[in-house]
């Protein structure tokens, strides 16, 4: 069979032309080892001026093979344990057996930091104009397909992609990167053809060419023989029980798994081949017969926004869902396959003609269509501006919400420096809004007929995105240097605003200012009685411009009137000649949050509600101004009523945040908030708090780290119980802080310092946090706190003030206690890991307290899965007294790190505490529920 099997390989190789980059791949599914064997040829060709001595090939199945590659950093970076978590038979390798050429055996090695390159050294150099053929002889062990979907899936099935090696580009010098699982591998278009040998109950589905063979050499397998002319990629599933349907449409047959069940199949047929002939004609020719169009892909780039729709709400026409969904990812295949770019250094272009194809395919078949569908004929979807709000008008503020959070990068930032949601939408929104820009800038939909062109000028071969921009700079005699000099290379905020407008004689005059840097042009409207009067575009070169208009053709401006530009602030874009008080926009009261209505001063109501013990079930209501787009200036106003308490209480804030581009200082936030709460039965806190805030970051975004300094200065009043008076109820505290993060799943390290300054103390702390997560899946937690008294009169006051072993009094009001003066009960078990950290209450046995100083040191270690054992030591020190040494011991059940934990207590100062009375008051629990805790806990994940 082995012989069979090599002679079989040397006759399909024979076909290979000479001259042309080829692969032929002869390979056989060995199901009971999760691998593939293979032998394969590869002739490439020196169409450089240079000589080569070496060649590159990427081995990205070998990416898999431990838990340090790049695919398996990428991972972590992303908060994703499942990779490291995961046993070494669920992780793939490539096991390569020899590497020949004509010349006989050749070594090769794997560059240090890319495990899955392969740097093969030539005994002949190949020069300019010829060509070198390597036989390649290995095995792939498969992954699992739960990491990034290819692999091995849980019902036996194999989504194979990356599978085979391929050449490398040769550009100047071999280009060559790792598998980040960005599904961006970059090889020569080639002609390759595949002779697979599966067990029979499988079913090869793939768009490559096809013939069955008949019987393999093996028994019980079938051989099949593909082959693709010109492909940068091959894509093949092997399935049990196929749920791929073949459509053919007068332009390209398309194989697709996704599915609609209540769709008629003459339906699917229909959209099918409207699909295909739009592409047909607004590209231009495919040039294979087959086009794969598979749930994968569609997962990988799906249409946000409605994926998340469940499948009861159908708020769009019948059969829309289904269309964008074969839509999007028909238009992605389609060009992913045919422009070749370098898609990890170079690919704005083609993300951008895929996002521009998909609103034009919108703006031509559903021209009227809203980004909420069919909803807006219900009275209570209609009250909100997102009801206005077209279909395609969801690019832009999708786009605009990651460049108001200052995370925005510029198109030119490689791939792999993309954070995960610049990655997955703002990068392809953004440049997809930018190219209907330059269209809108153009007129007359120019730009529809120079894509066109450079598709069909382009497709099936090599190019860069400069050849674009070449092409549009000879179809057009406009400035558009600003697009490629300017929009595509900055990640630099626009902003332009409508200022000083007047009437003089029989002309108005209304100014233009650029408030950013950037050199971008925009269109002023002019309206007079609600009618559109006049369209000009100012070029933003000058900082200040003003336009001049006839008496009687205008009685309002307004900038950017079609949201064409995508600016960071559209609220300034109104101007209304001769308003009264400049008050120029109407006041709009909204219920529930919504997106921003530029053309309103919009103030948001909603209803709120929450809990402590004291207070009650405490329902009120919420007055503020922000949006579901981040703005600079935000202010609230929630008052509540204590339903237990009886008393009015609540909260108010207002705040201003200026952001900073391209620097370390990044964030400058100031205001004032405060509140009103019960932290006693019957008794009220107020606290007031002025603040400053200063954030630091690094220039690579996807690092995380991130740098705070603070300033606040807190006031807070208590009411007294005439029972029991406070010696020191109100008082006044300036308190300073830094604070440095860097987190991830297998290395944490922050660092956090404090200073605070009050009448009667002043007190210094720090705490550093380590975490690491070992490549033997055993996780180590370790935190260290000090803290020290550097003058203290407060002993009147018993340890309201003082360092905490186990529960802080939180004299601040900074922690989330949900009953913070219990002593007993549920509530009074609720532990904060702050201060001392200690899980176990020592009070009745040593000082819990320190009014001079505190260390402590809190450690734990896995055990199993989320269950840990943890030891606490440290040492506390009170006035007129020695130090004591503490200490304590138990199991922690970690549900969610840092946001649901339970404490068991074993052993500490008190003894062996499990076989005390009552220990289950001795357990204590961790639990975060806020929003901005949730909401960070998903988050981190995208930013």
């Amino acid at each position: 069979m082995k012989h069979f099997y090599s002679f079989l390989f040397l006759i399909i190789s024979s076909f290979v032309a000479v001259g042309q980059n080829a692969m032929t791949i002869n390979a056989q599914l060995q199901p009971d080892d999760r691998s593939i064997i293979i032998q394969q040829q590869i002739s490439i060709q020196n169409n450089s001026t240079d000589v080569w001595e070496e060649v590159y090939l990427t081995d990205w199945a070998n990416s898999f093979s431990s838990k340090t590659t790049p695919l398996a950093k990428r991972f972590a970076e992303s908060f994703e344990k499942k990779f490291h978590l995961a046993t070494d038979a669920e992780r793939g390798f490539t096991k390569v057996k020899a590497i020949s050429s004509s010349d006989g055996i050749l070594q090769y090695t794997r560059p240090e930091g890319f495990p899955d390159i392969i740097k093969v050294l030539l005994k002949t150099a190949i020069q300019p104009g010829t060509t070198v053929s390597l036989n390649l002889q290995y095995n792939i062990t498969l992954p699992d397909a739960k990491f990034t979907d290819y692999g091995i899936t849980r019902n036996g099935d194999y989504n194979l992609r990356y599978w085979f090696m391929t050449p490398a580009v040769y550009d100047g010098g071999w280009q060559f990167y790792s598998n980040k699982n960005l599904n961006d591998r970059y090889f020569p278009q080639s002609d390759i053809t595949v002779s697979f040998s599966i067990p029979n109950g499988f079913t090869l589905v793939t768009d490559l060419e096809k013939a069955i063979q008949g019987s393999s050499y093996a028994q019980g397998e079938k051989l099949t023989r593909l082959t693709g002319k010109q492909r940068t990629d091959a894509k093949i599933f092997l399935l049990k029980n196929s749920n791929y349907q073949e459509v053919q449409t007068d332009y390209v047959t398309i194989v697709s798994n996704l599915h609609n069940g209540t769709l008629p199949p003459q339906i699917r047929a229909v959209i099918t081949d409207r699909i295909a002939g739009y592409l047909d004609k607004n590209l231009g020719a495919y040039p294979f017969d087959k086009i794969l169009v598979t749930d994968l892909d569609y997962r990988e780039q799906p249409v946000y926004g409605l994926n998340e729709l469940p499948s009861f709400i159908s708020p769009f026409p019948d059969g829309f869902k289904y269309e964008i969904k074969l839509l999007k990812t028909t238009i992605n295949n389609y060009v992913n396959n045919t422009l070749l770019v370098n898609p990890r250094t170079d690919r704005w272009l083609i993300d951008g003609i895929k996002v521009y194809l998909l609103q034009n395919y919108i703006d031509t078949f559903y021209p009227d269509l809203k980004v909420v569908g069919g909803l807006d004929k219900y009275w209570l979807v209609r009250q909100f501006y997102a009801s206005q709000l077209e279909f395609n008008d969801q690019f832009s503020v999708l786009y605009s919400h990651i460049s108001r959070l200052n995370l925005d990068q510029g198109l030119n930032t490689p791939y792999d420096k993309l954070i995960k949601y610049n990655k997955n939408i703002g990068y392809s929104y953004k440049s997809g809004v930018g190219l209907v820009y330059l269209n809108e800038y153009l007129d007359n939909d120019a730009l529809d007929g120079i894509i066109k062109s450079f598709y069909e000028a382009n497709a099936s071969m090599p190019i860069k995105s400069k050849a674009f921009k070449d092409l549009v700079l000879k179809k057009t005699e406009k400035d558009v240097s600003w697009f490629f000099n300017d929009y595509i290379t900055s990640n630099e905020r626009i902003d332009y605003a409508l200022k000083n407008s007047k009437v003089k004689g029989d002309s108005i005059y209304v100014t233009v200012k650029n408030k950013k840097r950037r050199k971008t042009p925009i269109p002023v409207y002019s309206f007079k009685d609600d009618s559109l009067t006049s369209t000009r575009w100012v070029s933003g070169k000058e900082k200040l411009t003003t336009l001049s208009y006839p008496k009687g053709e205008a009685d309002r401006f307004v900038l950017n009137y079609k949201n064409i530009v995508p600016e960071n602030n559209l609220r300034n874009n109104y101007e209304k000649p001769g308003a009264l008080l400049g008050i120029d926009k109407p006041l709009q009261f909204k219920f529930f949050q919504d997106f921003e209505n530029p053309s309103k001063n919009q103030l948001f109501f909603m209803p709120v509600a929450e809990f402590n013990i004291y207070d009650g079930f405490s329902p009120g209501v919420k007055l503020y101004n922000k949006t579901l787009l981040t703005k600079a200036l935000n202010y609230k106003i929630e008052p509540q009523i204590g339903l237990k308490s009886k008393k009015l209480i609540g909260s108010a804030s207002i705040s201003y945040r200026h952001d900073f581009q391209n620097q370390g200082l990044y964030g400058l936030r100031y205001g004032i908030s405060g509140n009103r709460f019960s932290y006693a039965p019957d008794l009220l806190f107020t606290r007031v708090t002025p603040f400053v805030n200063l954030r630091f970051r690094t220039s690579n975004l996807r690092a995380d780290k991130r740098q705070f300094v603070s300033a606040r200065y807190v006031s807070v009043q208590r009411q007294e119980d005439p029972l029991v008076p406070l010696p020191t109820p109100n008082y006044d505290v300036l308190n300073l802080r830094y604070s440095r993060f860097n987190p991830g799943i297998i290395h944490t390290l922050n660092l956090m310092g404090d200073v605070q300054f009050a009448r009667n103390f002043g007190k210094l702390s720090g705490s550093i946090f380590y975490r690491r997560l070992f490549l033997n899946n055993r996780q180590l937690n370790v935190r260290l706190f000090g803290g020290v008294f550097t003058y203290n009169k407060t002993q009147s006051d018993g340890n309201f003030f003082s360092f905490a072993l186990d529960r802080p009094t939180d004299y601040l009001f900074d922690y989330n206690y949900y009953g913070r003066s219990e002593s007993s009960g549920l509530f009074s078990q609720q532990i904060i890991i702050a201060e001392g950290g200690f899980k176990s209450q020592l009070d009745a046995v040593a000082p819990v307290f320190a009014n001079e100083w505190m260390f402590t040191a809190n450690a734990s270690t896995t055990l199993w899965k989320y269950f840990y054992a943890y030891g606490d030591v440290g040492v506390v020190k009170n006035k007129r007294a020695n130090g004591e040494l503490v200490y304590d011991s138990g199991i922690q059940v970690s549900l969610l790190d840092d946001y649901f934990e339970l404490y068991f207590p074993i052993y500490s100062n008190l003894g062996w505490e499990i076989g005390q009375p009552n220990y289950d008051q001795k357990i204590r629990f961790q639990l975060q529920l806020s929003v901005d805790t949730v909401i960070g806990l998903f988050s981190r994940k995208w930013y």
